[in-house]
């Protein structure tokens, strides 16, 4: 395949002055180092300072090694949060720095052609027809509904599902009449290489008719005006192959998926807006929603099988990140929209689904340790991979920094002190304890932890009150989500704990379908999930009562959430009470008070699918396009690669 950009394609436009710009990526990562390196070397101080008086023993000099790297971690986040709440605080574009980002030209209609593609495996038949639907007719209804065409990529495994989704498939082109024309449904009988084999084998049979593909995933929804906007984007920017939006989760009921929903809708807008300030064009791909230039990903995305064994050997799981930082490697812009409008996921009704779901991506982004020496990768992308396998590995290290003080803590009240260690000494050596530098220090951690969660709810307070349903309501659901947030953290620290474990101990995992309807989880299902961490929180919390009562109380918020993991497990996963929380105002969102046409066709095909298939409306499957092979270019991660994209040094 011969490599070209959007300004020399046959029959392109004349090439545009781009509308995604970002400059300074360097100063901005110096900045970020200027503001995170001297927190997490404070905060790393003044805990030495309150060990050393006493000689530190091997557990506190653990303690300060294991607690230097979360500091490192948690400074970052905190000043990517306040770095979002600044810019978005005086409306600033993190990419152009400007007041806005220049909006894509849509005077003229678009000149490519464009596929949206959504891969599925073993899903719900009903709701993956459904939102398939909805999106397909959000773009047929635009002016530029002829420039798309739409696939669903089926790898589904289990027979009587593959069964339903042609069933429910003949019937949707019967919904769509003379429109099915531009809908397609392919079927793989083997899920070869998972969700990146089942895009490869879409974009070497069909790549080679399309400019960009949009990717959704199994519970996507976008409006017409998202996708267009992206297609406009792609053309607009012959040197950008990715475009990420933002999914935000809507069309939650149970309590826990609600308030996950809430905490996405409040922190995202500016946690994602500091995110983009310093990745600026090495955004990251998080595998949906988003648009990809389908030649440039042929090119430089073909992932190999890696050597030796998991983690970080054969096929590479969370493929995203590393084809984010191969396009980038290879002189494409990647960016990350900010705007959260018209872009939507779902999320997991409860507590074990989520920690479910969060066990793939553990094992996924663990892997990608293993790729940080991989030739050619921009210093952004690298932080990528490491901050992700970070954002999980983060939890056994703060586990580990609590079990090693509490070890240091009991050891000290069952040995005698020791107040003369030498055979001559006049005065005794007296135990120090600094309590102010202890209190200061607490505060500080806090700040670093629950600051941008304050800072989220101001800034909310100050624009987007509305959107929750007033003031009112958004302070009573940020202060129910710091509550919540704060309840169920210990559970999911121990669960990540023992899934980054498992994964260093080679313990694989499948990655299948996730449930994401709401139900009930039963005592049973909770108490076997949770029975571990609270026996051990159980004889935690009774050892240091029983040895050391002070530093019992400190450790009670995670005593706390963990001795009650099994009733907050079942009660969170409660329907009535999170449609009692909405009733009452509590977790409310703009998606839910002003409802998109996007999502309103989702909730009225959800309450219709089925309809037409009982009526034994059908219509035959329309043929597949005809094809035209052509490979994926396989890339070797221990060579620099030719540099053949836009940006490249040649190329520019």
């Amino acid at each position: 395949m011969q490599n070209k950009t959007h300004s020399d394609s046959e029959g392109s436009t004349p090439k545009a002055t781009p509308v995604l710009r970002a400059w300074g990526s360097g100063v901005r990562l110096s900045i970020m180092a200027i503001l995170a390196i001297p927190t997490a070397a404070l905060a790393g101080w003044s805990l030495y300072e309150i060990f050393a008086p006493n000689r530190l023993t091997e557990m506190e000099i653990a303690q300060l090694a294991l607690s230097m790297m979360l500091f490192l971690w948690l400074a970052m986040s905190f000043w990517t949060a306040v770095i979002g709440f600044v810019l978005k605080l005086f409306n600033i574009d993190p990419l152009s720095m400007r007041k806005a980002l220049p909006a894509p030209r849509t005077d003229a209609p678009l000149t490519k052609r464009h596929a949206v593609v959504m891969p599925v495996y073993n899903e719900d038949t009903r709701r993956i027809m459904v939102g398939f639907e909805a999106c397909v007719r959000e773009l047929l209804d635009t002016d530029n509904g002829k420039q798309y065409d739409f696939y669903m990529l089926s790898d589904t495994t289990k027979p009587e599902m593959a069964e339903a989704e042609l069933a429910a498939w003949e019937a949707l082109t019967a919904r769509l009449g003379d429109k099915s024309s531009q809908v397609f449904y392919r079927r793989r009988e083997k899920n070869t290489g998972r969700k990146v084999g089942n895009l490869a084998d879409f974009c070497q049979r069909w790549g080679n008719r399309y400019e960009a593909m949009i990717v959704l995933d199994a519970d996507s929804i976008m409006s017409g005006e998202r996708m267009n906007d992206l297609a406009y984007r792609i053309e607009q920017n012959p040197d950008t192959a990715l475009v990420q939006t933002i999914p935000m989760p809507v069309r939650q009921h149970t309590f826990f998926a609600r308030f996950v929903q809430f905490a996405a809708h409040l922190y995202s807008p500016m946690l994602a807006t500091g995110l983009s300030f310093w990745q600026t064009d090495s955004a990251n791909y998080w595998g949906h929603n988003a648009i990809i230039r389908v030649e440039p990903f042929m090119q430089h995305c073909g992932l190999p099988t890696l050597e030796g064994k998991e983690p970080f050997g054969g096929d590479i799981l969370s493929h995203d990140f590393v084809e984010a930082a191969l396009l980038r490697r290879a002189g494409w812009q990647c960016f990350l929209l900010t705007d959260t409008t018209g872009s939507y996921e779902e999320v997991p009704s409860n507590m074990i689904e989520y920690a479910t779901r969060d066990r793939r991506w553990v094992q996924g982004n663990i892997q990608h340790l293993g790729l940080l020496g991989v030739k050619g990768l921009k210093a952004t992308n690298r932080l990528h991979f490491l901050f992700g396998a970070f954002a999980y590995i983060s939890s056994l290290l703060l586990l580990l920094v609590l079990a090693f003080g509490t070890a240091d803590a009991l050891y000290r009240a069952l040995t005698p002190v020791e107040f003369f260690t030498a055979e001559y000494q006049l005065f005794p050596d007296w135990q120090i304890a600094r309590q102010g530098l202890m209190v200061a220090t607490m505060w500080g951690t806090a700040a670093l932890l629950f600051m941008p969660k304050v800072l989220g709810l101001i800034l909310a307070l100050i624009q987007r009150r509305d959107e929750f349903g007033g003031a009112w309501r958004l302070l009573k659901g940020g202060v129910m989500e710091l509550a919540m947030a704060i309840l169920i953290a210990p559970l999911m620290m121990f669960y990540h704990s023992y899934f980054v474990i498992s994964v260093f101990a080679g313990i694989s995992v499948k990655w299948e379908a996730q449930a994401r309807e709401g139900s009930m989880v039963p005592w049973m299902d909770s108490l076997k999930r949770s029975k571990v961490a609270t026996i051990v929180a159980l004889a935690w919390g009774a050892a240091t009562f029983i040895y050391t009562p002070a530093l019992f109380i400190w450790l009670l918020p995670v005593l706390i959430g963990l001795i009650l993991a099994a009733p907050l497990i079942r009660i969170t996963s409660s329907l009535g009470l999170g449609r009692a929380a909405m009733r009452g105002g509590i977790f409310v969102i703009q998606d839910e008070i002003n409802e998109c046409r996007a999502l309103k066709r989702v909730r009225i095909g959800m309450a219709n699918i089925g309809q037409s298939e009982a009526n034994n409306v059908k219509a035959p499957v329309p043929a597949l396009p005809e094809s035209r092979w052509e490979p994926m270019v396989i890339q070797d991660f221990s060579a620099y690669p030719e540099p053949r994209g836009p940006l490249a040094p040649e190329a520019a």
